[in-house]
């Protein structure tokens, strides 16, 4: 029986499933600036089962160019019941996401089902400007051709400027040792720590959530999470404490080497209210002890004094290490408007201790601006007007599981125009910075399960799937997924368009964003097709050529 498989070259923002027909047209070329990640797919489909193709690339740029294969992920919960019409689609099922290594046996075709190759073409600032074809080749395991696809991509002679926007997606230290069995800071969990902190940086990551202290987040009220206290704790007396910091050198020094610019100081005070102390471990006459946790009243003696010897000494550490421009700090995470005095008497005990250090905390609530309880405020994207009618500087926005209707986010279930989407908001409105709570909750709501993230997405049947993660545990380090390649693509988008804006001024590149509108872009209005996102891009890879191309002219 002769082999034969169908394919199409088609780019990044299509979400290709098994059991639907690939309506999208094909695509022939694609452009990147010299230091940009760019990528596409290959879809393929056989009406036969075919048990093994290898994929194989052929290029003049070869060595810059990786090819994964999509996997699908399980779906129970792929949406609120009152969402939008922006969805692909609103049935359990299996979506496309993660992004998984080639293997030796390569690709199966499954009969009747589209699948596809994620390829990625990472220049690394070394390829020379321009034109580059990419064959992409099926070959069976006797060695028929069952197909080819040509692209032809456009290197292009500038580089995206430094990232200004601060960003961090909540890394989740724990996660690390409980998937993988090993203990908190042994020298596996370091290795660990190590390949994903580097993935996060390569994917415009440049802060990243440091445990000083377990982190009191997602956390069931008297409940616990596995330790992961980066900070040395001794009893030395009655309420008197001598503090280590051996180990908190090792992640600055490790965060350091892979890339990344900002260490966030895990929370001070509980979630949801800055009511209790996080858990903190400590030696006590020898042995190791919880001596802070959910039975500690935050504004207390006892967590008082001990918050006046340690913020002190950790303050002295960061400027003898030099972090005073790098270090940030968190209170509470998500207060509501019930909670202004609780996270007010928490904000009150620390203020001084940590005066000139930014204090950033995720809160929707203009109140506690307006009352001068916190300075950077991140409110969410759907509550994020108030803060942008009062000019509030700088000025940062999160999404997470409540934010599903007309907002950008990353659910499985979204186009991945709702994600890329994201680049433009955060370029008009000029925002400071971005968080999200899972770079890798693998985790079950309040902590209380470890999951297989490939088999559970939803934690357990609380967020829909896509919320709770950007990567998976594989067995050799991490597991990109399609949704975090399409962030960074966002990223880069907000990156050209600074460096447009170098090049013609930022009133132009803004009036150019919203030409051809019904109305203009905010972060809940917006165009979502992705071809808009995609016009747009090469509407500014044409502008900086040109103007780059001027410039080295007159020079």
């Amino acid at each position: 029986m002769t082999q034969h498989l169908e394919t199409r070259t088609v780019h990044s923002l299509v979400k290709i499933f098994p059991d639907e027909d690939l309506a999208v047209h094909a695509v022939a070329q694609g452009a990147a600036l010299q230091n940009e990640v760019f990528s596409y797919q290959v879809a393929y489909r056989s009406q036969y089962w075919i048990p093994s193709i290898h994929v194989k690339v052929e290029s003049e740029i070869g060595e810059y160019i990786t090819l994964r294969s999509v996997g699908l992920s399980p779906s129970e919960y792929p949406v609120q019941g009152d969402h939008d019409d922006n969805m692909l689609r609103t049935t359990p099922g299996l979506y496309p996401d993660p992004l998984l290594p080639l293997s030796g046996d390569g690709v199966r075709a499954y009969p009747g089902q589209w699948r596809s190759i994620w390829i990625t073409v990472n220049p690394k600032n070394e390829v020379n400007p321009g034109f580059y074809p990419i064959v992409v080749r099926f070959v069976a395991e006797s060695g028929e051709e069952l197909a080819k696809e040509r692209f032809e991509m456009e290197i292009i002679g500038a580089q995206l400027p430094k990232q200004q926007l601060l960003h961090t997606q909540w890394f989740h230290t724990d996660c690390l040792t409980t998937h993988y069995h090993t203990d908190a800071f042994s020298e596996r969990h370091w290795e660990l720590l190590k390949q994903y902190i580097q993935t996060a940086a390569d994917h415009g990551i440049n802060m990243l959530l440091t445990p000083l202290f377990t982190p009191p987040l997602d956390t069931e009220v008297g409940g616990e999470r596995p330790t992961v206290q980066l900070v040395d704790v001794e009893v030395t007396g009655e309420n008197q404490y001598a503090f280590g910091f051996d180990r908190l050198s090792r992640w600055v020094e490790l965060c350091n080497e892979c890339g990344i610019e900002y260490f966030e100081f895990s929370h001070l005070f509980t979630q949801w209210g800055a009511h209790h102390a996080p858990k903190i471990m400590a030696t006590v006459n020898g042995e190791t002890k919880r001596i802070f946790g959910w039975e500690t009243d935050a504004s207390g003696e006892a967590y008082h004094t001990f918050l006046n010897q340690f913020l002190p000494q950790l303050v002295d550490w960061i400027r003898e290490n030099g972090l005073e421009k790098r270090s940030y700090f968190h209170i509470s995470d998500e207060p509501t408007l019930d909670h202004l005095e609780s996270y007010e008497s928490a904000r009150n005990i620390v203020k001084d201790l940590l005066e000139g250090f930014p204090i950033i905390d995720a809160l929707s609530d203009y109140d506690f601006y307006e009352k001068g309880l916190v300075e950077n405020p991140i409110p969410a994207n759907n509550h994020i007007e108030p803060f942008l009618e009062h000019g509030v500087t700088p000025l940062w926005t999160y999404y997470c599981v409540s934010q599903y209707k007309d907002v950008s986010n990353r659910f499985f279930s979204m186009p991945s125009a709702r994600n890329r989407i994201l680049g433009y908001q955060l370029y008009k409105y000029d925002a400071a910075g971005f968080l999200h709570w899972g770079f890798n909750f693998w985790y079950t709501q309040y902590s209380k399960q470890v999951i297989d993230p490939f088999r559970v997405t939803d934690a357990g049947g609380a967020f829909p799937s896509g919320d709770a993660y950007l990567v998976y545990p594989g067995e050799d380090g991490p597991i990109e997924s399609i949704r975090m390649e399409v962030l960074y693509e966002a990223l880069q988008d907000l990156r050209a368009l600074r460096l447009l804006e170098e090049l013609i001024g930022r009133d132009t590149v803004l009036a150019a964003l919203d030409e051809g509108l019904e109305e203009p872009i905010t972060f809940s209005r917006y165009p979502r097709d992705a071809a808009w996102i995609l016009s747009k891009r090469d509407w500014i890879n044409g502008q900086i050529k040109e103007h780059i191309h001027k410039s080295t002219v007159i020079s």
